[in-house]
């Protein structure tokens, strides 16, 4: 147990911790300067239940229609242990795949222990790289850290080794109509793809061996032409390796964040949720409405206080240290004076005003009497 599990404890409010997914690892390395969000993440707080308590349910996720069409074509494309996906890697890609052995690892002797199950991942794995036995690995359960906390991963994808190396396979239910699918779907796709390309490359280093014996190269299964049947095709991960390595290699350490939180903060229900919430500060930028759970509340925090990042992640950069809109426009007016780190974004923000003003009037005379 790490030193700082029993705190994180404490913030889920004693339930046990949500897992991570590759989809919410993904998003996290999207805002690695959000502290509420790091933390809310590190103790596996279930944030859609909190936003849900606060009156800010999530506007997002898949319909009930997705999620089953999703996990029927899972089904189809592994059973008979993975025949069909064997037949597909063979037919479609061509790979030369011989005598097969598979090794699901969903559950180990009746035990879904998420200990256990990463143990047997660790072992089974280990052979593998070591004597070149076992082909395909459903189900791995895998473990990556995030802000120095471990987050496990149980991905719907399988570990195929070939020719000593390791591939991620990624099912997915969107469609690839005449070989083109939705390049945000695919993207997204990628991403995830990504964090479990990580997550395996980090194990296998831990086993004693080179980490580039998983490949960057992932095996994407989509439905064909909006049929059941699959077709899989060759997904190079290596821009979103570097961008999501980056990204974690960012995010502030959760050890710092909670030394600075009161020592009895917890996220339980209660009428003291709210306030709980805003003890950990926000970074709120509009693109966290497509993969945050807190989004609304968090939205409306901004806006109730004139954050600037209500305006974007550009905006806010751009105005460096002003966290505030009233602050900026004090600036722009000359109403109040900046401090000697903002002598540079008040000048900016005096010219913009300027220009702003002479656009209004039409004139450049009339900007000078704004001015």
């Amino acid at each position: 147990m790490s030193e700082t599990a029993p705190d994180l404890d404490r913030l889920r409010g004693g339930v046990p911790p949500r897992n991570h997914d590759a989809r919410t690892i993904a998003a996290l390395t999207g805002n690695p300067g959000c502290a509420r969000r790091g933390v809310m993440d590190a103790a596996g707080v279930d944030k859609d239940a909190v936003a849900r308590a606060l009156g800010f349910p999530a506007p997002f996720g898949q319909s009930q229609f997705a999620i089953t069409r999703g996990n029927a074509f899972e089904a189809q494309v592994k059973a008979d242990g993975c025949a069909e996906l064997l037949t597909l890697l063979r037919d479609t890609l061509g790979l030369a795949v011989p005598e097969v052995a598979y090794d699901d690892l969903e559950v180990v002797a009746g035990n879904e222990g998420r200990e256990l199950r990463h143990t047997r991942t660790r072992r089974l794995l280990a052979r593998a790289l070591e004597s070149g036995e076992g082909t395909l690995f459903d189900h791995p359960l895998l473990r990556l850290d995030i802000a120095g906390q471990p987050a496990y991963l149980e991905p719907d994808v399988i570990a195929f080794q070939l020719a000593g190396r390791l591939h991620v396979i990624e099912v997915k239910s969107f469609a690839v109509v005449d070989g083109q699918a939705e390049p945000e779907q695919v993207a997204a796709a990628a991403r995830q793809s990504a964090v479990y390309v990580l997550a395996l490359r980090r194990l296998v280093a831990e086993l004693g061996h080179d980490p580039r014996r998983v490949s960057h190269e992932v095996f994407l299964v989509c439905p064909e032409n909006f049929s059941n049947r699959p077709t899989a095709t060759p997904l190079d991960v290596r821009p979103q390796l570097a961008v999501l390595e980056r990204q974690l290699a960012r995010i502030t350490r959760i050890d710092r964040i909670l030394d600075a939180l009161p020592d009895d903060l917890t996220f339980e229900p209660g009428d003291a949720l709210a306030e709980s919430v805003r003890a950990v500060e926000a970074r709120y930028a509009p693109d966290c409405m497509a993969g945050c759970e807190m989004a609304l509340f968090c939205r409306d925090e901004a806006r109730a206080c004139g954050a600037t990042g209500a305006l974007g992640r550009s905006v806010r950069d751009d105005l460096g240290g002003v966290d505030a809109i009233g602050t900026a426009l004090a600036l722009a007016d000359g109403t109040i004076a900046p401090s000697d780190d903002l002598v540079e974004t008040a000048e900016q923000l005096r010219t913009a005003a300027r220009l702003r003003a002479e656009a209004l009037s039409g004139s450049p005379s009339g900007a000078q009497g704004a001015a």
